[in-house]
């Protein structure tokens, strides 16, 4: 399944929002240096979602705030 997500890094507090069905709105306290905030992103789609984080990819996205991913 693949999810759109829009990440905001440097944010005060990491806090996830479910959009739509597929789609999420992120804050992640992670700067957006050596994919930091990618990996935080998805570390908390991750519980969200209740799946492991080795198991999302980043399709899309990967230094921009909108992102694709996949759930395999």
């Amino acid at each position: 399944m693949f999810y759109k997500l829009k990440v905001h890094p440097d944010a005060k507090e990491n806090r996830i929002v479910k959009k739509t069905p597929d789609s999420f709105e992120i804050w992640v306290k992670a700067p957006a240096q050596r994919g930091l905030a990618n990996a935080a992103a998805i570390a908390l789609l991750a519980a969200e979602i209740k799946a492991e984080p080795k198991r999302i990819l980043l399709v899309k996205g990967a230094q921009s705030p909108a992102k694709i991913v996949k759930v395999i």
